[in-house]
């Protein structure tokens, strides 16, 4: 549902949001996050355009959150980077379902519940939910 480049972007902005204050380099961060290096100076691009993230050239310099995790919603980082695609025509290209049928309708639903989710769920809660597994990154 969530594309790799969303995947990603939320990679980046958890692990940031573990170290506030605290600028960290691409190296780092692609590493912890297991994310492609070229392929993350990308996002964390995207993510400044946003105004999730900054960034901070020299030494001693990196990347940083720009907001409170309480404020970041995961729609937001999803956005940043793209979008959930709602299903608003026949993705089969069908010219005479002139409305979705039932099972594209029910998918679309699906797609609407978890769009409305993310809009909810802040940075901040994914971090405090007790759990033996950090979210979205290895830890180690």
């Amino acid at each position: 549902m969530l594309s790799k480049t969303a995947d990603y972007a939320l990679r980046a902005v958890v692990w940031l949001a573990r170290s506030p204050g605290e600028a960290l380099g691409a190296e780092q961060l692609a590493e912890a996050t297991q994310t492609p290096r070229r392929y993350l100076r990308k996002v964390l691009q995207d993510l400044i355009k946003a105004g999730l993230v900054r960034s901070q050239p020299g030494p001693g310099g990196g990347y940083s959150l720009r907001c409170d995790t309480e404020q970041i919603k995961v729609l937001d980082v999803v956005n940043a980077v793209g979008s959930i695609d709602r299903i608003r025509s026949c993705p089969l290209g069908i010219e005479a379902h002139n409305t979705l049928c039932p099972l594209h309708r029910e998918l679309d639903k699906i797609y609407a519940a978890t769009e409305q989710a993310f809009s909810r769920l802040s940075v901040a809660q994914l971090l405090k939910e007790p759990s033996e597994v950090a979210p979205l990154c290895k830890i180690g």
